[in-house]
C-alpha cells in the first residue's frame, strides 16, 4: 500500500477526534502498553493551529477503587489538551455491555467541519470510512487518520488523505514494565 504524502501548512485549522476505546485496547492488546497522548497530540498538530481536540470515553461500571484509576486516565487526556466527551457504559439485562461513540464522534466531526481545514480521526475503526468520504468529498476537507497500522481497517487507511502510524511516533507508546 503506497503511503500518501502529508499536506501540511501552519495556517491549517485542525480538529482532532479521538476514539479512546479503540486506541486503549489496541495499545494494551498488541503492545502491552498504553498511548502517550501528549506525544500523540504534539505529533498530530505539528506547527498547525489546533481548533479543538475531542476525546470520546466511556465510564465503566467498575468498583470505586478502579474508578479512581479511570479518573486519573481521564485527567491525563485533559492534560494532553483534549476535551472529554463521556458516556456511561450501557449494561443490558442479558449482561451484555455496549460502549460506542461512533455516531457521536461522526456528528461532532460533521458539525465542526465548516471551521476546520483538516479533520484528524484517531481510530482504526473501518466504520468511519463513510465519514472520511463525506468530509473529503462533501465538505472539501483534508482528512488524516492516526492509528496503529496493525489494528486498522485497510479501507480506512486507503480512504484517508494521510495515515499516521502511531507505532512510528517516537515515544508514542509507553510500554508496560514487568
Amino acid at each position: 500500500m503506497k503511503s500518501k504524502k502529508k499536506v501540511s501548512f501552519s495556517s491549517q485549522r485542525v480538529g482532532i477526534f479521538v476514539d479512546v476505546q479503540n486506541l486503549y485496547h489496541s495499545a494494551k492488546n498488541i503492545y502491552k502498553g498504553r498511548v502517550n497522548y501528549s506525544e500523540l497530540m504534539n505529533t498530530l498538530v505539528g506547527d498547525r493551529q489546533l481548533i479543538r481536540a475531542m476525546a470520546y470515553v466511556v465510564k465503566s461500571d467498575a468498583k470505586l477503587e478502579i474508578k479512581s484509576g479511570e479518573e486519573s486516565f481521564f485527567d491525563a487526556l485533559e492534560n494532553a489538551g483534549m476535551e472529554l466527551r463521556s458516556k456511561d457504559l450501557q449494561v443490558y439485562p442479558d449482561v451484555h455491555k455496549k460502549a460506542d461513540w461512533d455516531v457521536g464522534m461522526a456528528v461532532d466531526a460533521i458539525r465542526m467541519a465548516s471551521f476546520l481545514g483538516v479533520g484528524i480521526l484517531v481510530t482504526g475503526d473501518g466504520d468511519f470510512v463513510p465519514l472520511v468520504d463525506y468530509l473529503k468529498w462533501g465538505q472539501g476537507k483534508l482528512v488524516e487518520v492516526a492509528a496503529f497500522r496493525q489494528s486498522s481497517s485497510t479501507k480506512l487507511v486507503e480512504a484517508a488523505d494521510h495515515f499516521i502510524n502511531i507505532e512510528e511516533i517516537p515515544r508514542g507508546i509507553l510500554r508496560s514494565r514487568k
